[in-house]
């Protein structure tokens, strides 16, 4: 058996009705709370009302800051800081999907520490123990930012969307209820949903991979294979949230310990060259092409997935699944009608070499089991530019 080490220190809360134990929760670790989630819009009103009334009834001050965006950015950062300082927060809580939830992350850091969330990217300062705790509240079934160290953040003015990444921003307790997500829209669950099957898949191909990790991330991947067209076609079936709210977590325990491969950092610098692109999204466009550049490389991984896509490729050769395996991701991503190039997102044909050097700034595609060149790398985004 390969050798791995996993680490979780994030408590996990599951189960539907869960959020009603979101005020005790927060005040284990603080009295002044900012609340970090996305503009209040009318859809989302009641439930950010009914979070705030939950932390009041336990004598928690809250001040709500609902200015984050789809890819935050350095400037969110700096806007919920500013908040945070002034409310004297003393404990951040994330309420969203990811992006309020790395807004969170950010913030936490940011407040405590000389400069901005930039200057603490997984390059560069390591944020210290001044960082506050934070809690995490899951909306959306996707980027398992609830039990990770990782808060994805973007800078406009570099074009350039990166991580922080440190254990001292694993949210201390998570609340993942899947009451909270029956009323996601259809591009939020299908985009979302796709990057379970995401970080689960390509956890089984990281360098860090074990036992444990295989474990979760096949039973995400299962999950996401079956319910995510199923829940797609009715959005407000309990079950079939529960089951992606679980996948999720799994996928999201898995990249924590192990980590994402080429599709993640060619689908971050999308994210960071073009914004209006969801993350979601952006991988939906790169997985067929780095699927057909990688399965050779990884036979055994990416034959096991193409039979669970497609169960006619069940009793075939490893070889001869590995080999199906692009067009068994391509079939699922036109059945949940996620299917497009990067042209259907209006990136621009003349800046395709631009993209591909970006891809090759994270240094995720490294933990790839095949490495692109930079020559290859071009061809990949060429690839992925429109469908085929």
């Amino acid at each position: 058996m390969k050798a791995f080490n996993y680490h979780q220190p994030t408590e996990i809360i599951f189960g539907k009705g869960r959020i009603e134990e979101a005020g005790e929760i927060v005040k284990k670790y603080g009295s002044r709370c900012l609340l970090v989630t996305t503009p209040e819009i009318p859809v989302l009103s009641a439930m950010y009302s009914r979070v705030k009334s939950i932390l009041e009834k336990e004598g928690i001050a809250v001040a709500h800051f609902d200015q984050v965006i789809p890819n935050p950015t350095t400037e969110t950062s700096a806007l919920g800081t500013e908040m945070a300082r002034n409310h004297k927060a003393d404990v951040i809580l994330g309420l969203g999907g990811g992006s309020s939830m790395d807004a969170a992350k950010a913030t936490a850091v940011e407040v405590t520490h000389e400069g901005s969330a930039w200057d603490y990217l997984f390059y560069k300062k390591e944020p210290t123990k001044k960082t506050l705790p934070i809690i995490a509240i899951s909306t959306t079934s996707g980027t398992g930012s609830q039990v990770t160290q990782v808060s994805v953040i973007t800078n406009t003015e570099k074009r350039d969307k990166s991580a922080l990444y440190h254990s001292l921003i694993f949210p201390e307790v998570c609340i993942v209820d899947p009451d909270l997500m029956t009323t996601l829209p259809p591009f939020v669950t299908k985009t979302t949903g796709f990057d379970v099957f995401c970080h689960a898949f390509e956890s089984t191909l990281h360098p860090n991979r074990g036992a444990y990790i295989d474990l979760l991330a096949w039973e995400a991947i299962e999950i996401v294979a079956e319910f995510l067209p199923k829940v797609l076609k009715d959005p407000g079936n309990i079950e079939y949230r529960e089951k992606m709210a679980w996948a999720d977590t799994l996928a999201g325990l898995c990249i924590a310990s192990a980590g994402v491969t080429l599709p993640h950092g060619m689908g971050m610098a999308i994210g960071g060259m073009y914004p209006h692109v969801a993350h979601g999204e952006s991988l939906a466009i790169v997985y067929p092409t780095c699927v057909e550049y990688t399965s050779q490389a990884a036979p055994e991984q990416h034959a096991k997935m193409a039979r669970i896509f497609n169960p006619n490729l069940i009793g075939k050769s490893e070889k001869e699944c590995a080999a199906g395996a692009a067009d068994a991701i391509k079939t699922f991503l036109k059945n949940i009608d996620l299917y497009k190039g990067l042209k259907d997102v209006n990136v621009p044909e003349s800046e395709i070499e631009a993209l591909a050097e970006q891809c090759m700034v994270l240094p995720d595609y490294k933990g790839n089991p095949r490495v692109a060149t930079k020559n290859e790398m071009i061809e990949l985004v060429k690839g992925s530019y429109q469908v085929r």
